[in-house]
C-alpha cells in the first residue's frame, strides 16, 4: 500500500474513532439532555410510576402534572432543568425532561432540589436516603414537606436516577 494511502486510512480511523466517542458521550449531569434521560428512566422505574400513582400524583391543582426542578448549587449560573410528572393510566409517568420551562413553582404541589454535584453523585450511589440528605442539609428542597414524607420509598428511587442516568459531572450545564 502507498505510504500516503497508509497514512490517509490511519488518520481516518483515528478521526472516526473520535467522533464515535464523542456520539456516545454521557450528557452532562442536570443539564437538559440528561434531564431527557431521567425521564425515560423514570418511566421504566415501577417504584416511582405505581408509588407515586394515587394521592402524590393527583396533587396537581388541576395542572394535569407536577414539577420537579433541580440544578447544582455549585454550578454558579447554570441553567435549572425541569421534569413534569403525570397520571398516565393509574401510573405517575414522566412527560416532559428538559429546560427549565415554567417559571413559577407552586409550592404547594410543585418541587425544587439542588445539592452539589458530589452530593448528588452521593444519593445516585445510593450512599444514603432523602431522610438523612434533607436532615443533613446535604439536598436543599422547596415544596410541599409533608407529601414527600409520605413517599420516601419513591422519593429515594428518583434520587437514585442520578446514579442511572450516565452523566458526565465534569462540566457544568450550559
Amino acid at each position: 500500500m502507498h505510504a500516503g494511502l497508509k497514512q490517509f486510512v490511519a488518520l481516518s480511523g483515528f478521526g472516526l474513532a473520535m467522533l464515535a466517542g464523542q456520539v456516545h458521550a454521557a450528557p452532562v449531569l442536570m443539564s437538559a439532555e440528561w434531564a431527557a434521560q431521567a425521564c425515560e428512566a423514570w418511566n421504566k422505574d415501577t417504584t416511582l410510576t405505581t408509588g407515586l400513582a394515587g394521592k402524590w400524583i393527583k396533587n396537581d391543582h388541576g395542572h394535569g402534572f407536577k414539577v420537579i426542578q433541580m440544578y447544582r448549587t455549585d454550578c454558579e449560573g447554570s441553567p435549572h432543568v425541569e421534569m413534569r410528572i403525570a397520571d398516565k393510566g393509574d401510573k405517575a409517568m414522566c412527560i416532559y425532561g428538559g429546560k427549565l420551562e415554567t417559571a413559577k413553582l407552586d409550592s404547594s404541589v410543585d418541587y425544587l432540589m439542588h445539592a452539589t454535584t458530589e452530593r448528588w453523585k452521593q444519593m445516585g450511589a445510593g450512599e444514603y436516603g432523602p431522610m438523612k440528605a434533607m436532615m443533613f442539609g446535604r439536598l436543599e428542597f422547596s415544596g410541599p414537606k409533608m407529601e414527600a414524607m409520605s413517599v420516601m420509598g419513591p422519593f429515594g428511587s428518583f434520587l437514585m436516577l442520578v446514579g442511572k442516568v450516565p452523566s458526565d459531572t465534569s462540566s457544568c450545564p450550559k
